[in-house]
C-alpha cells in the first residue's frame, strides 16, 4: 500500500496522531466508513480512552458523522472535504452518503484491506485505467465502464471500475510476469445474480489477460461454492476454449460479410461478429486475416501462429472469509497453488467474529 509521507503530514496537521492519520488515509481511499473496532484493530489498541478521544476529535472537528445501523452498530462516515483535500482526493465518492447495503459492503472491504496492507492496490480509477491501457496495452473500450447521464444539455460522465472492489498486483509468477488480482466483496446479503452481473461487466477485460486471479471476499461462506460454479461457467470455460477456433470463425464470418454473401440475416453470426471485432482487433490480426484471405496462409498455419500469440490461459480463483479480523491473504505463487482447473475444494481464510460494537459515549 502506497502512502505519501507529505499527505500523512497534512492529515496530522489537522490534529491527528501518526497512526490516526494513516488510518484515515486508508478509510478515505478504500471505504469512507469505519467502526471503532476497526480503528482498534489497526492501532492494536483495546477499546477505551484512545478510541474515545479519536472519535471525539472527528466529531468535534466535523470531519465525520456517526450513525447506528441494525446488526452493525455505530458506524462513522468520513465525509469532510478538508480531510480528503489533504490527500488531494476531495472528489472521491466515498465522501457522499450511501445506502445501508453500500455501507455494509465497505466495512467488510475495509476489514480485508486492514488485514492485507502489504498488497500493491490500485487506489484510484485513474491508476487502474492507466495500468490496463498503458502497461497492459488494453483498449479503454474493453474496461468495465458505467455512463452517468447528466442534466439536459450536459455531457454524460464516463466512469471506470465503479465498484471500487480491491484490485491489486499479486507477487509475480516464475516467469516474472505480474498477476492481476480482481475481487468481489459480498457482505452476506447480496444475491448470487449480483456476482454474475459483476463478472459479466469484467468479462471483456478478462479475455485480454493470459493469466489473472479472482478473489471472492465474503462475511460468510454460504455462497462460496455457488460463486465458484458461476465463475467456472461464465469465465473459466469460455476463456479456456480454443481461441484459434474462435478467431477462425471470426475470419470466416468477416469474409462472408465483406463479400456480401449474407442474403438472409443470421443473427448469431452478426452478434458474434460484433463481439469479435472488439475482442480480436489490431494491426497484427488484420495482417493475418488478409494473408489468410489471399491464400498466403493456410488455416493450419494460422492455428500455429495463434497458439504462439495467445498461449493457454492460467486462471486462479479463491475465496476469503472475513469476519472482523481477517488473516492476511497469502498470494505467493507457490508450488501446488490452486487454480480453477483443479477439482478439490480450496481452503478458506477463517477468523473469529468480534463482539458487537458498544455505543461511543456509553463505552
Amino acid at each position: 500500500m502506497k502512502m505519501s509521507a507529505e499527505q500523512i503530514e497534512r492529515i496530522k496537521g489537522l490534529g491527528y496522531t501518526e497512526s490516526e492519520a494513516h488510518f484515515l488515509y486508508i478509510v478515505a481511499v478504500h471505504s469512507g466508513y469505519f467502526t471503532l473496532r476497526q480503528f482498534c484493530t489497526f492501532t492494536r489498541a483495546a477499546r477505551g480512552k484512545r478510541s474515545f478521544l479519536f472519535a471525539r476529535k472527528l466529531l468535534q472537528s466535523q470531519h465525520a458523522s456517526t450513525r447506528d445501523y441494525p446488526g452493525v452498530g455505530q458506524v462513522f462516515h468520513l465525509f469532510s472535504r478538508t480531510v480528503y483535500g489533504q490527500m488531494e482526493k476531495e472528489n472521491l465518492r466515498n465522501r457522499r452518503r450511501h445506502s445501508f447495503e453500500f455501507v455494509r459492503t465497505r466495512l467488510l472491504l475495509l476489514d480485508f484491506i486492514l488485514a492485507n496492507q502489504g498488497l500493491a492496490y490500485f487506489e484510484s480509477e485513474q491508476d487502474k485505467v492507466r495500468f490496463f491501457s498503458e502497461t497492459m496495452n488494453i483498449s479503454k473500450e474493453l474496461l468495465p465502464v458505467k455512463v452517468y447521464e447528466g442534466c439536459p444539455g450536459s455531457q454524460p460522465t464516463v466512469r471506470y471500475f465503479v465498484d471500487k472492489f480491491p484490485l491489486f498486483i499479486a507477487p509475480p509468477l516464475e516467469d516474472g510476469s505480474p498477476v492481476v488480482t480482481f475481487s468481489y466483496v459480498d457482505s452476506g446479503f447480496q444475491t448470487p445474480s449480483g456476482f454474475l452481473t459483476h463478472l459479466a461487466a469484467y468479462h471483456r477485460i478478462f479475455r485480454q489477460l493470459a493469466t489473472f486471479r479472482f478473489l471472492y471476499i465474503a462475511a460468510k461462506d454460504a455462497y462460496f461454492q455457488m460463486a465458484e460454479q458461476g465463475f467456472r461457467s461464465l469465465v473459466k470455460r469460455p476463456l479456456e476454449s480454443d481461441t484459434s477456433a474462435e478467431i477462425l470463425r471470426y475470419f470466416h464470418i468477416r469474409k462472408k460479410w465483406e463479400n456480401h454473401e449474407y442474403v438472409v440475416p443470421v443473427t448469431a453470426d452478426f452478434e458474434f461478429l460484433t463481439d469479435a471485432r472488439q475482442r480480436f482487433h489490431g494491426h497484427l490480426l488484420d495482417s493475418l486475416y488478409h494473408a489468410w484471405r489471399c491464400g498466403e496462409l493456410s488455416e493450419q498455419e494460422l492455428r500455429v501462429e495463434f497458439l504462439r500469440l495467445w498461449p493457454e490461459r492460467t486462471i486462479f480463483f479463491d475465496t476469503c472469509l472475513v469476519r472482523g479480523h481477517g488473516r492476511p491473504y497469502d498470494l505467493r505463487a507457490r508450488e501446488g497453488e490452486r487454480s480453477v482447473k483443479d477439482n478439490e475444494h480450496h481452503p478458506v481464510h477463517r477468523s473469529v467474529h468480534p463482539k458487537g460494537e458498544r455505543k461511543l459515549l456509553g463505552a
